[in-house]
């Protein structure tokens, strides 16, 4: 399956293939098209990565930059990853983050972070981190994945956007 860089015209796509994915979902705000619509046009779509099966859009990641307290080098914040329903279990998901992580590791970034289920994410060597805190506390869902440096310490804030 291709993956790679979102274009314009995959914009309609991606806001399709993103509510599709969340829809129902219990532990999802179901912003998430929202999310990434705000930062794309905000310019903090850092890395938006698409996945096509016969030419379809079906499958998509965001990552774009976040604040650490305490951090060198330039953090990033992945998600959400996005799958369409009918490509869920397909490997599809991992694909995609795979893709994407080596893409920021080799544009030099530090590391990157994300806020989601340890069993699934520490694969990709996500670790939960106890000096890391969001809304002012710690949490086994709050993970970083350090590519150089120290591991970043201290409240980490992500872009407005993911106030949609």
């Amino acid at each position: 399956m291709p993956i790679r860089p979102e274009r314009p015209e995959d914009v309609a796509a991606i806001g399709v293939v993103t509510s599709a994915a969340f829809l129902g979902r219990p532990y999802s705000s179901q912003t998430e098209a929202l999310i990434v619509a705000a930062l794309r046009a905000a310019g903090a779509l850092s890395l938006s990565l698409v996945a096509e099966v016969d030419d379809q859009v079906v499958g998509h990641i965001a990552f774009s930059p976040v604040d650490i307290e305490v951090s060198s080098g330039d953090w990033y914040g992945l998600g959400p990853v996005s799958v369409t329903p009918d490509q869920q279990g397909t490997g599809l998901g991992q694909a995609l983050i795979h893709e994407g992580l080596k893409q920021l590791e080799a544009r030099g970034a530090a590391g990157c972070v994300l806020l989601g289920s340890p069993k699934y994410y520490e694969r990709f060597g996500f670790v939960a981190d106890e000096a890391l805190t969001y809304g002012g506390e710690s949490s086994p869902y709050l993970q970083r994945l350090v590519f150089k440096g120290r591991p970043p310490r201290g409240a980490v804030t992500y872009h407005t956007a993911f106030g949609a």
